[in-house]
């Protein structure tokens, strides 16, 4: 399998980007209740997108010491700078471990079938470019699909919020089936 790994249209202000001394993180992870894996040292492809989702550029991460976090981190200060919002990004090192423990393991990829890799390059072009006519989805196989998380002070407050609209939505259901 060419590809493992891959996520789809995160958002750049929700990188935790380092400062001088202190590494950022690119963070991802499949599920609520998982613990989220760093995605910064992965390897592979990715596409930059403005804030209506039109892709501005295609690169890779990989070639030398850039890993992907490298690679988005340059974009915010070159020619590109505040013109992208999102990007999504197509991972050749899987991830491994168990549980709380999973991480990004670099390896050398071995050479997939030929139908592998065009799936795969298919499905990355379907995924990145949304065409409008291409109603079926990408073949990614068995890569998987991670999602951005961040952490952020406002979690406590939205869960408090959605509690409460809940309980307000009960309690409106509960008025009408009494009519």
């Amino acid at each position: 399998m060419l590809f493992q790994n891959y996520g789809l249209f995160w958002h750049a202000d929700r990188i935790a980007w380092g400062s001088p001394g202190h590494a950022g993180t690119l963070l991802g992870r499949q599920g609520a209740t998982e613990a989220p894996i760093d995605f910064r040292y992965q390897r592979g492809v990715y596409a930059l997108y403005d804030e209506n989702f039109q892709m501005l550029y295609v690169g890779q991460a990989g070639y030398g010491n850039k890993r992907l976090y490298d690679r988005l981190d340059n974009h915010m200060s070159d020619h590109l700078g505040e013109r992208w919002q999102r990007f999504s990004w197509f991972g050749i090192d899987p991830v491994v471990g168990k549980k709380k423990k999973r991480r990004v393991e670099e390896c050398e990829p071995t050479a997939p079938e030929v139908s592998s890799v065009l799936n795969h390059l298919e499905a990355i072009l379907i995924a990145a470019a949304e065409p409008a006519l291409n109603r079926q989805g990408g073949k990614f196989g068995d890569a998987e699909q991670f999602f951005q998380y961040w952490e952020d002070d406002d979690d406590d407050e939205l869960l408090e919020a959605v509690g409460v609209m809940s309980e307000r939505l009960a309690e409106i259901e509960k008025r009408l089936k009494s009519l």
